[in-house]
Protein backbone atom coordinates (compact mmCIF):
# COMPACT_ATOMS: atom_id res chain seq x y z
CA UNK A 1 0.00 0.00 0.00
CA UNK A 2 1.25 3.46 -1.05
CA UNK A 3 2.02 5.26 2.35
CA UNK A 4 0.11 8.19 0.85
CA UNK A 5 -3.06 6.95 -0.23
CA UNK A 6 -6.25 5.76 1.80
CA UNK A 7 -8.47 5.84 -1.24
CA UNK A 8 -10.87 3.05 -1.10
CA UNK A 9 -8.75 0.91 1.61
CA UNK A 10 -10.00 -0.16 4.68
CA UNK A 11 -9.32 1.48 7.59
CA UNK A 12 -10.60 -0.65 10.79
CA UNK A 13 -10.70 1.66 13.94
CA UNK A 14 -11.60 0.75 17.94
CA UNK A 15 -12.82 3.30 20.37
CA UNK A 16 -14.14 5.72 17.62
CA UNK A 17 -16.91 6.91 19.60
CA UNK A 18 -14.96 9.96 20.69
CA UNK A 19 -11.83 11.62 21.35
CA UNK A 20 -8.49 10.37 18.83
CA UNK A 21 -10.85 7.45 17.43
CA UNK A 22 -13.52 9.55 16.12
CA UNK A 23 -10.87 12.27 14.38
CA UNK A 24 -8.83 9.84 12.98
CA UNK A 25 -12.22 8.73 11.57
CA UNK A 26 -13.06 11.84 10.12
CA UNK A 27 -9.43 12.43 8.69
CA UNK A 28 -9.54 8.92 7.09
CA UNK A 29 -12.50 9.64 5.10
CA UNK A 30 -11.74 13.16 4.34
CA UNK A 31 -8.60 10.69 2.59
CA UNK A 32 -11.20 8.70 1.10
CA UNK A 33 -10.82 5.40 3.01
CA UNK A 34 -13.57 3.20 3.60
CA UNK A 35 -14.21 2.52 7.22
CA UNK A 36 -15.40 0.26 9.91
CA UNK A 37 -15.65 1.53 13.16
CA UNK A 38 -16.50 0.59 17.15
CA UNK A 39 -17.04 1.59 20.57
CA UNK A 40 -18.50 -0.13 23.20
CA UNK A 41 -20.09 3.51 23.70
CA UNK A 42 -22.70 2.94 21.05
CA UNK A 43 -24.36 6.63 21.12
CA UNK A 44 -21.07 8.26 20.39
CA UNK A 45 -20.13 6.43 17.61
CA UNK A 46 -23.63 7.11 16.04
CA UNK A 47 -22.75 10.58 16.55
CA UNK A 48 -18.86 9.64 14.88
CA UNK A 49 -20.81 8.53 11.41
CA UNK A 50 -23.10 11.30 11.86
CA UNK A 51 -19.83 13.74 11.08
CA UNK A 52 -18.28 11.97 8.68
CA UNK A 53 -18.49 13.29 4.72
CA UNK A 54 -21.60 12.59 2.46
CA UNK A 55 -20.76 9.43 0.37
CA UNK A 56 -18.06 7.92 2.89
CA UNK A 57 -18.85 4.36 3.15
CA UNK A 58 -18.36 3.48 6.87
CA UNK A 59 -19.94 0.95 9.08
CA UNK A 60 -20.30 0.95 12.78
CA UNK A 61 -20.07 -1.92 15.23
CA UNK A 62 -20.60 -2.48 18.67
CA UNK A 63 -17.41 -3.94 20.63
CA UNK A 64 -16.08 -4.22 24.11
CA UNK A 65 -12.34 -4.84 23.21
CA UNK A 66 -11.69 -6.89 26.21
CA UNK A 67 -13.94 -9.31 25.27
CA UNK A 68 -11.64 -12.16 23.20
CA UNK A 69 -14.37 -13.92 20.95
CA UNK A 70 -16.28 -10.39 20.22
CA UNK A 71 -12.87 -9.24 18.92
CA UNK A 72 -12.44 -12.26 16.50
CA UNK A 73 -15.85 -12.04 15.63
CA UNK A 74 -15.31 -8.80 14.57
CA UNK A 75 -12.26 -9.48 12.44
CA UNK A 76 -14.88 -11.97 10.35
CA UNK A 77 -17.93 -9.31 10.44
CA UNK A 78 -14.94 -7.10 8.60
CA UNK A 79 -13.98 -9.47 6.62
CA UNK A 80 -17.23 -10.24 5.27
CA UNK A 81 -18.71 -6.98 4.90
CA UNK A 82 -15.17 -5.52 3.50
CA UNK A 83 -13.37 -8.05 1.61
CA UNK A 84 -10.34 -6.79 3.48
CA UNK A 85 -8.58 -4.69 6.18
CA UNK A 86 -5.33 -2.30 5.31
CA UNK A 87 -5.08 -0.68 8.46
CA UNK A 88 -5.96 -1.47 11.53
CA UNK A 89 -5.58 1.33 14.65
CA UNK A 90 -6.13 -0.24 18.01
CA UNK A 91 -7.25 2.91 19.85
CA UNK A 92 -9.68 2.03 21.95
CA UNK A 93 -8.82 2.68 25.82
CA UNK A 94 -9.28 3.99 29.76
CA UNK A 95 -7.58 4.39 32.40
CA UNK A 96 -7.52 4.06 36.35
CA UNK A 97 -5.80 6.67 38.72
CA UNK A 98 -4.16 5.09 41.75
CA UNK A 99 -1.29 3.92 43.57
CA UNK A 100 0.33 0.37 43.13
CA UNK A 101 -0.91 0.22 46.64
CA UNK A 102 -4.56 1.23 46.14
CA UNK A 103 -5.37 -0.46 42.94
CA UNK A 104 -6.94 -3.76 44.07
CA UNK A 105 -5.91 -6.48 41.38
CA UNK A 106 -9.36 -6.69 40.08
CA UNK A 107 -8.69 -3.09 39.05
CA UNK A 108 -5.42 -4.09 37.31
CA UNK A 109 -7.29 -7.16 35.76
CA UNK A 110 -9.70 -4.22 33.82
CA UNK A 111 -7.16 -1.65 32.91
CA UNK A 112 -4.95 -4.63 31.25
CA UNK A 113 -8.27 -6.34 29.48
CA UNK A 114 -8.74 -3.00 27.84
CA UNK A 115 -5.28 -1.45 26.54
CA UNK A 116 -3.58 -4.41 26.54
CA UNK A 117 -5.48 -7.50 25.83
CA UNK A 118 -7.18 -5.09 23.29
CA UNK A 119 -4.24 -4.12 21.52
CA UNK A 120 -3.20 -8.07 21.27
CA UNK A 121 -7.03 -9.33 20.70
CA UNK A 122 -6.81 -6.79 17.42
CA UNK A 123 -3.62 -7.77 16.08
CA UNK A 124 -4.41 -11.27 16.64
CA UNK A 125 -7.89 -11.37 15.07
CA UNK A 126 -6.67 -9.18 11.82
CA UNK A 127 -3.06 -10.11 11.24
CA UNK A 128 -3.58 -13.53 9.58
CA UNK A 129 -5.72 -11.62 7.10
CA UNK A 130 -3.13 -8.90 6.53
CA UNK A 131 0.00 -11.56 5.90
CA UNK A 132 -2.31 -13.30 3.44
CA UNK A 133 -2.73 -9.91 1.28
CA UNK A 134 0.67 -9.35 2.12
CA UNK A 135 -0.26 -5.32 3.04
CA UNK A 136 -1.58 -3.76 5.81
CA UNK A 137 0.10 -1.65 8.75
CA UNK A 138 -1.76 -2.05 12.56
CA UNK A 139 -1.43 1.14 14.29
CA UNK A 140 -1.07 0.53 18.58
CA UNK A 141 -1.83 3.61 20.62
CA UNK A 142 0.72 3.69 23.19
CA UNK A 143 1.09 6.45 25.24
CA UNK A 144 3.77 8.76 26.72
CA UNK A 145 3.54 6.25 30.13
CA UNK A 146 4.73 3.87 27.71
CA UNK A 147 7.95 5.66 27.90
CA UNK A 148 7.94 6.60 31.49
CA UNK A 149 6.68 5.35 35.04
CA UNK A 150 4.46 7.61 36.25
CA UNK A 151 3.18 8.62 39.86
CA UNK A 152 -0.56 6.91 40.42
CA UNK A 153 -0.33 5.27 36.80
CA UNK A 154 0.31 2.16 37.69
CA UNK A 155 -1.59 0.05 35.67
CA UNK A 156 -2.10 2.04 32.75
CA UNK A 157 1.72 2.34 33.13
CA UNK A 158 1.82 -1.47 32.70
CA UNK A 159 -0.66 -1.45 29.61
CA UNK A 160 1.13 1.18 27.69
CA UNK A 161 4.82 -0.07 28.52
CA UNK A 162 3.17 -3.63 27.20
CA UNK A 163 1.55 -1.77 24.01
CA UNK A 164 5.08 -0.41 23.41
CA UNK A 165 7.07 -4.05 23.93
CA UNK A 166 4.93 -5.86 21.83
CA UNK A 167 4.72 -3.09 18.73
CA UNK A 168 8.60 -3.03 18.65
CA UNK A 169 9.11 -7.05 18.59
CA UNK A 170 6.31 -6.93 15.47
CA UNK A 171 9.03 -4.02 14.03
CA UNK A 172 11.70 -7.20 13.65
CA UNK A 173 8.80 -9.73 12.60
CA UNK A 174 7.07 -8.32 10.23
CA UNK A 175 10.19 -7.16 8.10
CA UNK A 176 9.78 -8.52 4.74
CA UNK A 177 6.21 -9.13 4.90
CA UNK A 178 4.47 -6.19 3.43
CA UNK A 179 2.97 -6.09 6.70
CA UNK A 180 3.93 -3.24 9.12
CA UNK A 181 3.63 -2.05 12.87
CA UNK A 182 3.55 1.80 14.57
CA UNK A 183 3.68 3.00 17.96
CA UNK A 184 2.19 5.87 18.93
CA UNK A 185 2.62 7.61 21.99
CA UNK A 186 0.24 10.35 22.69
CA UNK A 187 1.13 13.13 25.19
CA UNK A 188 -1.93 15.42 26.69
CA UNK A 189 -4.62 15.21 24.65
CA UNK A 190 -7.80 16.52 25.12
CA UNK A 191 -10.56 14.12 25.05
CA UNK A 192 -12.70 12.38 27.76
CA UNK A 193 -10.30 9.49 29.04
CA UNK A 194 -10.14 11.56 32.24
CA UNK A 195 -14.08 11.99 32.50
CA UNK A 196 -14.27 8.35 31.07
CA UNK A 197 -11.56 7.42 33.63
CA UNK A 198 -11.77 5.49 37.00
CA UNK A 199 -10.24 6.13 40.07
CA UNK A 200 -9.38 3.03 42.20
CA UNK A 201 -12.03 2.16 44.61
CA UNK A 202 -9.43 2.14 47.61
CA UNK A 203 -8.49 6.37 46.69
CA UNK A 204 -6.94 8.50 49.11
CA UNK A 205 -4.92 12.26 49.51
CA UNK A 206 -2.92 11.03 46.10
CA UNK A 207 -5.43 10.35 44.40
CA UNK A 208 -7.73 13.22 44.84
CA UNK A 209 -4.02 15.52 44.31
CA UNK A 210 -3.72 13.79 40.70
CA UNK A 211 -7.13 13.83 39.54
CA UNK A 212 -7.25 17.91 40.13
CA UNK A 213 -3.77 18.36 38.38
CA UNK A 214 -4.79 15.70 35.34
CA UNK A 215 -6.84 17.90 33.26
CA UNK A 216 -4.21 20.51 33.08
CA UNK A 217 -2.02 18.17 31.03
CA UNK A 218 -4.69 17.41 28.19
CA UNK A 219 -4.38 20.55 26.35
CA UNK A 220 -3.70 18.44 22.62
CA UNK A 221 -7.12 18.50 20.69
CA UNK A 222 -7.65 15.41 19.16
CA UNK A 223 -7.60 16.49 15.67
CA UNK A 224 -4.22 17.27 15.73
CA UNK A 225 -3.06 14.34 16.99
CA UNK A 226 -5.02 12.43 14.20
CA UNK A 227 -3.32 14.42 11.89
CA UNK A 228 0.35 13.97 13.38
CA UNK A 229 -0.87 9.77 13.10
CA UNK A 230 -1.66 10.60 9.37
CA UNK A 231 1.45 12.60 8.79
CA UNK A 232 3.46 9.94 10.38
CA UNK A 233 2.31 6.99 8.31
CA UNK A 234 2.15 8.68 5.49
CA UNK A 235 5.97 9.51 6.11
CA UNK A 236 6.79 5.34 7.37
CA UNK A 237 7.35 6.22 10.99
CA UNK A 238 7.55 3.34 13.13
CA UNK A 239 6.98 5.39 15.91
CA UNK A 240 4.59 8.55 16.14
CA UNK A 241 5.23 11.31 19.40
CA UNK A 242 2.29 13.41 19.44
CA UNK A 243 0.51 16.28 21.72
CA UNK A 244 1.35 18.38 25.12
CA UNK A 245 4.85 17.34 26.34
CA UNK A 246 5.44 14.02 24.26
CA UNK A 247 8.77 15.06 22.82
CA UNK A 248 9.89 16.25 26.35
CA UNK A 249 9.04 12.92 27.78
CA UNK A 250 10.80 10.90 25.41
CA UNK A 251 13.86 12.59 25.51
CA UNK A 252 13.65 12.20 29.65
CA UNK A 253 13.41 9.05 29.20
CA UNK A 254 16.44 8.43 27.34
CA UNK A 255 18.72 10.99 28.32
CA UNK A 256 18.37 10.07 32.14
CA UNK A 257 16.79 6.57 32.77
CA UNK A 258 17.47 6.85 36.45
CA UNK A 259 17.07 9.57 37.53
CA UNK A 260 13.95 11.17 35.87
CA UNK A 261 11.44 10.86 38.50
CA UNK A 262 13.32 13.70 40.00
CA UNK A 263 12.77 15.60 36.76
CA UNK A 264 8.91 14.77 36.51
CA UNK A 265 8.57 16.33 39.85
CA UNK A 266 9.94 19.76 38.44
CA UNK A 267 7.67 19.04 35.64
CA UNK A 268 4.57 18.79 37.46
CA UNK A 269 5.39 22.34 39.45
Amino acid sequence: MSQHDYQGKVVVITGAGSGIGRALAQQFAAAGARLALSDVNQAGLAETLQLLPAGCEARGYSLDVSAREAVFAHAAEVQRDFGAAHVLINNAGATIVGTIAHTSIEEFEWQLGINLWGVIYGTKAFLPLMLEQREGCIVNISSVFGLIGFPLQGAYNISKFGVRGFTECLWSELEGTGVRAVCVHPGGIKTNIEKAGRRVKAAGREEEIFASQGSKMLTTPPEACAADILAGLRRGQRRILTGNKSSTLFWLARLFPNTYPLLLRLLAR
